[in-house]
């Protein structure tokens, strides 16, 4: 009897104003090997050529509810059918080959993990790497005080689990996956992977790239939702300092990116 393959949603927000990088995001999900994807693009109904090229593609097409970038995801999550398995991936980011069969590998061995993820390769808008984020399992240690560093783009999150903690937050707008892993942490078990299992296309107009101070004031903000209560009043001493670490993280990447193009 041959065993069935991990079956995987992925949700792709999109305003379609991205054609061309929407498409190879598209690809990069339908083309993955070893597991059953299921694609869900979240687009306005305007969207006309979007819409167009994602069932040319294979992929599903719903209407984005036009609540915001929460809402879309959350729109996408509400039209899945039964998969085990759910990552997000913006129109501009890529998964690399074999990234889901590998991430839904490891946690089909280990029942209890919820979450796991790889290292991400960040990329400038030619597709030239700029840098590589690989924090491994530090990224779940520091998740409640330190700078997120649990990729997006390099996570897979099981369906159940986020099922107990509920769906996105749809009044945060910047760090809506941080709160959603802040919950699922306390379900189960992240499990970090050394191998670089997506790409992150940093460039000007990422809306967490060009809202950096207001990214900061909202991520902190759900992580103090988070601490025991006799700690919060502490949390400016290590707020401070992780938010400049994040500024000048994020500038030595708009610096590698820029030295790209000269």
């Amino acid at each position: 009897m041959t065993a069935s393959r991990p079956s995987v949603l992925v949700v792709m927000p999109t305003l379609g104003e991205r054609p061309a990088t929407l498409t190879d995001a598209m690809r990069s999900a339908l083309d993955q090997e070893g597991v059953d994807v299921r694609l869900v693009l979240v687009v306005p109904t305007a969207a006309v050529d979007a819409r167009a090229v994602a069932r040319e593609l294979g992929a599903d097409v719903v209407d984005d509810p036009r609540r915001g970038l929460t809402a879309a995801v959350n729109a996408g999550l509400d039209a899945r059918r039964g998969e085990e398995f759910y990552a997000w991936l913006n129109d501009d980011d890529l998964f690399l080959p074999g990234a889901l069969a590998h991430l839904a590998g490891l946690l089909e061995a280990q029942p209890s993990a919820v979450v796991a993820y790889g290292a991400c390769d960040y990329i400038d808008p030619d597709g030239r790497s700029v840098g590589v984020s690989r924090a491994g399992a530090w990224a779940t240690r520091i998740l409640g005080w330190g700078p997120n560093l649990v990729p997006m783009p390099s996570s897979l999150i099981r369906l159940s689990a986020l099922d107990a903690v509920g769906p996105y937050d749809e009044s945060l707008k910047y760090a809506m996956d941080l709160d959603v892993f802040l919950r699922l942490r306390r379900q189960g078990r992240f499990i970090a992977t050394p191998t670089i299992t997506s790409c992150f296309r940093w460039h000007p107009d990422s809306i967490t790239v060009a809202n950096r101070a207001l990214s900061s004031a909202e991520s902190e903000a759900i992580k103090h939702r988070y601490l025991r209560p006799w700690v919060r009043p502490f949390a400016p001493l290590w707020d401070v300092p992780v938010r400049l670490a994040s500024r000048w993280a994020a500038q030595r990447l708009n610096d590698r990116a820029k030295a790209l193009t000269d």
